[in-house]
């Protein structure tokens, strides 16, 4: 392929149908923008220079594609006049004027870099001065139709709306991706008129000017249709959403993923899994979540941007930015909130909430507790319902627990405390200082039973009555 290789992404457009604040290309499937998407399939091609041309809400999806692809060119379309007006200024803007350009639109989230890479690759070995990524599909509706001559030459590209009615009924249709020779489209761009149903520079008019130069036109089919699918209203975002979460989890499944219902799980493009993961039903992994080898995530859990150990097991779980060990065991019903780092066969039990929380390997919060800003040593129980109390209503503090510590049910660590290693607390004591290393910490005093301040008489007449009532109560 050339050497010379310039990809302009067109990002500019309203996207009206979206009924959104957020501009068109900057809304996500599989954990990127759909941009995102575009950008990862260009990159794939290792180009000389990339340009996006941006304009309806610049100041989002700007700063948004530099993240994404840093030292990439943007090129400003002020006034939205068409896809030919767009190229023109992206070409002013990377000062192209050789090699080979292929143009992309920043909205068609599956587009994948090896069918791009093909299209180039057959572009330049036919020497064309333009070819179009073309597609035969059942409904044409809305798309620009490939009209060939009796030889099968490609004549040009009619959009619909200036179609006419034998046009219309082709049901080759142009994906809007196209290829081009650079010295010819510098020359043939200032010759594109508007003179059509929208008054707009069409950049697909370029196939007339080559045709009408004696030059080569082509239009290559891609077989995979819905990768150049675009998106115009949330429907359609949706949809293909829907075919984009297909495509991974069958991709995975055949990396060796057992995926116990592809229906119900959601895997993001970013994401990582090892051989032999095992996902239940209702499993949602977002993000740039990785889960290694022999790992059991679900049923219904969603993960984002969490690391999974081997052999680990994540039920009914909601995970994110949390890093669970090797053979460690969260949930069932945990919320693992960012800065959680659970080590190798530690244990996050049932209805137990943890944030910024270290926990050793082989330590354990099995049940019903809250842990925040804290160090659990190694080896440590956290006793059921223990409360890390780190807010005092204007700063947050730390609590430091140490290895093989026993904690009793029901404790509250006050902190800014030390639990020293081997430590122990009683069952619902509240932990205000330090507790050296082997000390047993209590607070409460001692259990009182208090006389009930009724006559005998009275309590055996109230007990009856209880009874009675209890009675009628099983026989209705």
């Amino acid at each position: 392929m050339s050497t010379d290789l310039t990809v302009i992404v067109l990002a500019a457009g309203e996207g009206t149908r979206m009924k959104s604040k957020t501009a068109k290309v900057l809304h996500e499937i599989g954990g990127r923008s759909m941009v995102g998407h575009v950008l990862a399939a260009v990159q794939a091609l290792d180009p000389t220079r990339v340009v996006a041309v941006v304009g309806h809400q610049r100041e989002q999806v700007g700063p948004h594609i530099e993240s994404l692809m840093p030292g990439i060119t943007l090129a400003v379309q002020d006034d939205q006049q068409g896809t030919g007006h767009a190229v023109r200024i992206a070409l002013e803007a990377s000062g192209t004027t050789s090699g080979t350009v292929l143009v992309a639109a920043g909205d068609t989230p599956l587009l994948r870099g090896e069918s791009l890479r093909a299209f180039a690759q057959e572009h330049e070995a036919a020497q064309c001065a333009v070819s179009v990524l073309s597609g035969v599909v059942d409904d044409p509706f809305g798309y620009g139709r490939i009209v060939r001559n009796d030889e099968g030459d490609v004549q040009a590209i009619v959009e619909e709306k200036d179609a006419t009615a034998d046009e219309r009924s082709i049901h080759e249709i142009s994906s809007g991706i196209l290829a081009f020779d650079a010295e010819f489209l510098v020359d043939a761009l200032p010759k594109v008129g508007n003179d059509n149903a929208k008054g707009e520079y069409y950049l697909t008019d370029t196939v007339g000017l080559a045709r009408d130069a004696g030059l080569t036109v082509g239009a290559f089919r891609i077989d995979d249709w819905m990768q150049t699918e675009g998106v115009n209203d949330r429907l359609q975002l949706a949809q293909l959403g829907r075919e984009l979460n297909r495509r991974i989890v069958e991709r995975w499944m055949r990396e060796g993923v057992t995926v116990m219902d592809p229906a119900s799980t959601w895997i993001d493009a970013d994401v990582t899994l090892a051989p032999d993961v095992i996902l239940l039903p209702g499993t949602q992994l977002l993000g740039a979540t990785a889960v290694a080898q022999d790992a059991v995530i679900g049923p219904d859990t969603t993960l984002k941007d969490c690391e999974i150990g081997a052999g680990a097991r994540v039920v009914r779980a909601h995970g994110e930015l949390a890093v669970v060990g090797d053979g460690a065991n969260v949930g069932p019903y945990s919320h693992m909130r960012p800065g959680t780092v659970l080590g190798p066969k530690g244990k996050i039990g049932e209805f137990v909430g943890t944030k910024n929380a270290r926990i050793g390997a082989g330590a354990k919060v099995p049940h019903l507790s809250y842990v925040g800003d804290a160090d659990i040593g190694e080896g440590t129980n956290i006793g059921a319902g223990t409360i890390f109390a780190n807010y005092d209503g204007t700063h947050k503090h730390h609590t430091t627990v140490g290895k093989g510590v026993k904690g009793g049910a029901n404790s509250t660590y006050v902190a800014p405390v030390t639990i020293g290693d081997g430590a122990m607390t009683g069952g619902g004591a509240v932990v205000r200082r330090d507790v050296p290393p082997g000390a047993l910490a209590v607070s409460g005093g001692p259990q009182r039973n208090l006389e009930r301040r009724v006559p005998r008489e009275a309590a055996e007449r109230e007990t009856a009555a209880m009874g009675k009532s209890s009675g009628d109560e099983g026989e209705s």
